[in-house]
Order: structure tokens, then sequence, then C-alpha cells
């Protein structure tokens, strides 16, 4: 029984956070980008700790594996992002680059 109320608190949330995600004006898609890659700072860390806790091994290669895609995350998010605002940035005569 508790799987399946898993799987559909998963299904929902996905639908919610399909919902929310179209909704959104492109406008703010910059900073929203931005703040998601503040979360997965924290999903790093809770990845670091998931992993440093752990006892059996396949749970730590796991752990391992988390940690690495989350670091993929955070580091292709901040890099998107710079490039992102880098179009938007003007040279010294007045016009953009």
């Amino acid at each position: 029984m508790q799987s399946l109320l898993l799987v559909l608190l998963f299904i929902v949330c996905a639908l919610i956070g399909y919902k929310v995600i179209t909704s959104v004006p492109s406008l703010l898609h910059t900073p929203l980008m931005t703040a998601m890659n503040a979360l997965a700072g924290i999903a790093l860390i809770g990845a670091l700790t998931a992993t440093a806790l752990s006892v059996y091994l396949g749970n730590q290669i796991l752990g391992y594996i988390a940690i690495f895609l989350a670091t993929v995350n955070i580091f292709g998010g901040f890099a998107l992002s710079h490039r992102m605002l880098k179009m938007f940035k003007q040279k010294e005569g007045g016009t953009k680059e």
C-alpha cells in the first residue's frame, strides 16, 4: 500500500510541476533557473550527507552517483545562466556584444 501511495504522490507532483512550469512567462526563466541552481546546491548537500551516513556499499555507490549528478547539474546551470546573461551585457561603446 505504501508503494502505491508513493507512486501516486510522484504522479500528482509531476503533474502540478508541469502545470506550474508551463504557466511561467519566458521573461522569468533566467531568474528562476538561477534559483534552481541554488536548490541543486541543497540537493548536493543532501547527497553528501546521505553518502557519509550510508553503511552498505550499494548505498554508497548510489550516493557517489548522486553527488556527481548534482555537481554536473550545478555547474551546467550556472554556466548556462552566465551565458544567457552575457547576451545582455553591453560593450564599452554602448552596443551589445
